[in-house]
């Protein structure tokens, strides 16, 4: 048998390995791109919180401090900015963006103090200090600090680059579609 022989009867065993790893992996992308579809699965693709499919849990109670949830921002004028500048993914939520996966650090009545970093009736929060500008230079405007109204909730993330409601302020509760709960998810 010629060394050309022997080479190629080695590659095939190795390009179907390659060929099932592939299959593999395309058929994972689509089962997660259809379990997204699908009412109650969502796909997070930011760092805020860990990468891949989440469910969408419903909420039969108000939302409470340190909830994880899924909610849709309204579309206001400085949402449809953020989502120009692409601080929003495209999606379903009002105003075509995708909706956020945000921690609860605050409900009705707590007292937000925005400085340096962001407090909640005095007690500091972690992982919050403040961007002055955004990765591209624009500057970032904090929200003023005051009182969570009724109705709404103040959201947070521990990832230095989120734009959260240090940025945008209280959100209203309506827009929860519920608590999110890791299905299959990465943390790079």
């Amino acid at each position: 048998m010629t060394a050309r022989a022997r080479s190629h009867r080695r590659a095939k065993p190795q390009q179907a390995r390659v060929a099932v790893i592939l299959s593999t992996a395309l058929l994972a992308i689509a089962l997660l791109i259809v379990a997204s579809l699908s009412g109650g699965y969502r796909i997070n693709l930011t760092p805020s919180e860990p990468l891949g499919l989440w469910r969408i849990v419903p909420l039969s109670r108000p939302a409470a401090v340190n909830d994880l949830v899924f909610i849709c921002p309204p579309a206001t004028a400085d949402m449809l900015e953020a989502r120009a500048r692409g601080y929003l993914r495209s999606g379903s939520c009002p105003g075509g963006v995708a909706p956020l996966i945000k921690t609860v650090i605050a409900i009705k009545g707590q007292h937000v103090e925005i400085g340096a970093s962001v407090s909640v009736d005095g007690r500091g929060v972690s992982s919050s200090g403040l961007a002055q500008s955004d990765g591209r230079g624009r500057r970032l405007a904090p929200f003023r600090s005051g009182i969570v109204p009724p109705g709404f909730v103040f959201l947070h993330s521990g990832f230095p680059g989120s734009y959260d409601s240090r940025y945008f302020g209280p959100l209203p509760a309506s827009g929860i579609l519920g608590l999110a709960k890791e299905v299959l998810t990465y943390a790079p």
